[in-house]
């Protein structure tokens, strides 16, 4: 009697822990296969057509902002889909004077993603670029209309532009309506730009068609694992726009801007710091500020690495360099300095 209450008590068990794996395997499945956005839908777009009168238009990718306990974020997550806004908010005041802007919700790639191996992660970040490229086809197809178009994003969703890119921006007509590409915070590296020849680096200031990118560092730090201590990437020195290793004094920083979730800028400060392009990894090294004073909230960021500064410490100057290229593809067809000259 004994031996079957034992055998009785382990089926149960058993039974138990087969109901609790199959529930698992359901609810991963269900959250894998969750309904893709219907970018049709204006609720689908954090910003749609934001600045109408606009000569051109902003496609705004937002960075990672979910850090719960799935690999991609739901986009019934409504806490999350604040913080989504609010990031866009804390970018959009250096692109909305000159832009019509439009940003997509998507499904994107958890903070936790990043822990992955690379191999690894592409799971989650296909899932994230799927939804990308779907709202910017629609986009295209529907609100575009031939008008010169910037691409931006910050960390993942600087990724996500670079993707865009590799897709889309092969076509030589679409590849004529690009004023530029703000792909900050992300590596751009010699190897894509070989492959894909439409991704081509900024040289200075004004030109268009190009990729801005950089990371921004303490002169100590070695290597993050957002830009490893092997990898090169291209960068453009956003004080001086120049790509050598000539520095920018902190005089030339018109103004590093901190901003709220709203937009609004809390604090502004000039000349905060200068900045160098180190050679070999091709990141900015800061120079005149302390990482004690800019602490990084990224969890496996080490000290000094000031990726969630990377807008805010040249906020005037990128406001100003976006201006500048925009007036330089609606008002000059060629891009050289007479053209400019001319044209204003």
């Amino acid at each position: 009697m004994e031996d079957q209450r034992i055998k009785k008590r382990i089926i149960l068990l058993a039974g138990f822990l087969l109901i609790i794996f199959i529930a698992g395997i359901v609810y991963a499945a269900s959250y894998h296969t969750e309904k893709e956005p219907e970018y049709s839908l204006v609720s689908n777009w954090a910003y749609f057509a934001v600045g109408d009168d606009m000569s051109a238009d902003l496609f705004l990718i937002a960075p990672t902002v979910y850090t719960g306990d799935e690999y991609n974020m739901s986009l019934s997550d409504t806490s999350t889909m604040r913080n989504f806004v609010g990031a866009l908010n804390m970018e959009r005041g250096i692109y909305e004077d000159c832009t019509r802007m439009y940003a997509p919700f998507y499904r994107q790639a958890a903070m936790k993603v990043y822990d992955l191996s690379a191999d690894e992660r592409e799971e989650y970040l296909e899932i994230a670029y799927s939804d990308v490229s779907r709202a910017f086809k629609w986009y295209l197809e529907n609100e575009n209309n031939g008008r010169p178009i910037i691409l931006a994003g910050f960390s993942q969703g600087a990724d996500m532009c670079c993707r865009l890119m590799k897709e889309y921006f092969g076509d030589e007509e679409l590849y004529s309506r690009l004023i530029a590409v703000y792909a900050i915070g992300w590596p751009v590296t010699e190897e894509e730009i070989a492959a894909y020849p439409q991704i081509v680096p900024a040289q200075m200031d004004y030109d268009t068609g190009v990729v801005i990118s950089f990371e921004c560092e303490d002169e100590a730090v070695e290597g993050t694992f957002i830009y490893p201590s092997d990898v090169h990437s291209i960068c453009i020195n956003p004080l001086n726009w120049r790509t050598d290793t000539s520095p920018a004094i902190k005089e030339e920083n018109k103004g590093a801007c901190f901003t709220d979730r709203t937009g609004n800028i809390t604090s502004e400060i000039p000349a905060l710091c200068g900045c160098y392009i180190d050679p070999e990894r091709g990141v900015l090294k800061m120079t005149d500020i302390s990482p004690s004073d800019y602490p990084s909230s990224i969890t496996g960021l080490p000290r000094g690495a000031y990726h969630i500064y990377d807008y805010q410490f040249f906020y005037r100057n990128l406001q100003e360099n976006v201006r500048l290229r925009t007036d330089a593809f609606v008002n000059a067809e060629v891009y050289d300095p007479d053209a400019l000259e001319n044209a204003s």
